[in-house]
């Protein structure tokens, strides 16, 4: 089991906040102020799927296709307030498995070029041989298509790889794809439901990279 698949937003990259300000925004400008709380349960879906499920839940005028744009548009003037952030620990993490002998990939619910983008920011691109993005798979998670698809990519079969996931459709997704499964529980996130998973850390610095190696 020398294979990790890393998800992206909120495992390597510091990315929900985006999410949550672009969207409740926009349903403020809408007429529909919502929580925070409101965006936990689209957390690990495709954008097209939760902005279906928001346009059908408040009957919103414009096409999915035009939200996707606009919250892109506005987390993109985040980001560049604020640049691309690493999770806390996790570049350290990917290098480490890099060195290591692991082979690596990412299946996420963001767009390839998005994956592409921050990956190259943070560093470390050159640590994977693949990324896939649910937009080039039928069905997002909680479904394994982006997961299976990651394996197929890297040519490892699916029991074969380690899934690090912090979302409830992420780690079902992993577990649907059956992978072994390392949920993490960001201390500084939304609580998800990680169930699924056959470990659960808080801190990159709890991952024991022998360990691992020995599953």
């Amino acid at each position: 089991m020398q294979t990790v698949i890393f998800d992206m937003d909120g495992v390597l990259v510091d990315s929900e906040y985006t999410f949550f300000k672009s969207k409740s925004d926009m349903l403020a400008q809408a007429g529909y102020p919502v929580e925070t709380s409101y965006h936990y349960q689209f957390m690990g879906t495709t954008f097209t799927f939760m902005w279906e499920e928001m346009k059908k839940e408040f009957d919103l005028p414009k096409s999915v296709d035009e939200y996707i744009q606009e919250m892109n548009q506005r987390r993109k003037a985040i980001f560049q307030e604020t640049g691309v952030k690493p999770i806390k620990g996790a570049v350290a993490l990917v290098k480490a498995l890099h060195q290591a002998g692991f082979k690596l990939a990412v299946a996420s619910a963001s767009p390839r070029n998005e994956i592409k983008q921050y990956l190259t920011e943070l560093g470390i691109i050159d640590c994977f041989s693949a990324y896939v993005s649910a937009d080039e798979v039928e069905h997002g998670k909680p479904a394994p298509d982006v997961f299976l698809e990651a394996a197929k990519r890297i040519a490892r079969n699916p029991s074969e790889c380690i899934v690090f996931e912090d979302t409830k459709n992420g780690s079902r997704a992993a577990k649907n794809a059956g992978m072994y499964t390392i949920g993490f529980a960001n201390p500084e996130y939304p609580k998800q439901d990680l169930s699924a998973a056959d470990k659960i850390v808080t801190d990159y610095q709890q991952v024991d990279i022998q360990r691992l190696l020995a599953l």
